[in-house]
């Protein structure tokens, strides 16, 4: 039996991130943590993009391609999570991949592809937005090595884009949510930052009930505070 845990943290206090470097054979890799959920996040290169992708007269790739691939391991749930893919984690790779893409200038890697896989391997709330803020990094990694193997010329990268959960719980707006606070919500939100403050997603839905303005405003501003820590941790952990 599963010790019931119950969260002691103040309302815009996020949990403990750690961004660690995790060796496999892909070109950027990490573990990120925050709290108790860990996603292992990697970046691999290609040179051979879809085909689909914008094409000279010549036959040459103008553009390069950035996709993601998300996935709950087994164990990562106290009861089993099945293999395989679900609604749920495509709808979830599909986020983490637009969110991706809005960090890049998809015309400075033309014929390149990278894929970002996140993989679960604990889960205590927030994994898509632990997944988005830690493949960033596995893709900042991985650029590194393209350009030091001459693949892509200019560096892509137009700045960090991070992600945090937010909510409305017994009416107070609380940042980060963990599983305990996550099934408690009245309100779940989910939000995507670039490094210009500007929004590349939001996700938010009435759980429980419905939410005022003022309460979604709350909620952002909370988020923009957590997004920018996470962003120097990103941006301390690439340099």
């Amino acid at each position: 039996m599963v010790k019931k845990k119950i969260t002691k943290r103040r309302a815009t206090q996020m949990r403990e991130v750690k961004i660690k470097k995790f060796d496999t054979a892909a070109s950027g890799s990490v573990m990120i943590e925050v709290g108790e959920t860990k996603v292992l996040c990697t970046a691999s290169v290609a040179s051979r993009p879809p085909k689909w992708l914008p094409q000279d007269d010549e036959g040459n790739f103008v553009k390069g391609w950035v996709t993601a691939e998300y996935n709950m391991m087994p164990g990562s749930t106290p009861d089993r999570k099945k293999r395989g893919p679900d609604s749920r984690g495509t709808e979830i790779q599909r986020l983490i991949a637009r969110a991706l893409r809005a960090a890049v200038d998809l015309e400075k890697m033309p014929g390149v592809m990278i894929t970002c896989d996140c993989d679960v391997v604990k889960a205590d709330g927030g994994t898509r937005t632990a997944s988005i803020t830690g493949a960033w990094v596995a893709l900042a990694m991985a650029v590194k090595w393209a350009m030091k193997e001459g693949l892509i010329a200019k560096n892509p990268i137009k700045g960090p884009v991070a992600a945090v959960s937010v909510g409305v719980i017994d009416g107070e707006v609380k940042l980060d949510l963990d599983y305990e606070w996550d099934v408690r919500a009245e309100v779940d939100m989910n939000v995507a930052m670039n490094h210009k403050g500007a929004f590349v997603e939001v996700q938010g839905t009435g759980e429980a009930g419905v939410f005022s303005r003022a309460e979604l405003d709350g909620m952002l501003d909370a988020a923009e505070k957590g997004i920018r820590k996470l962003m120097r941790l990103q941006k301390a952990f690439v340099k």
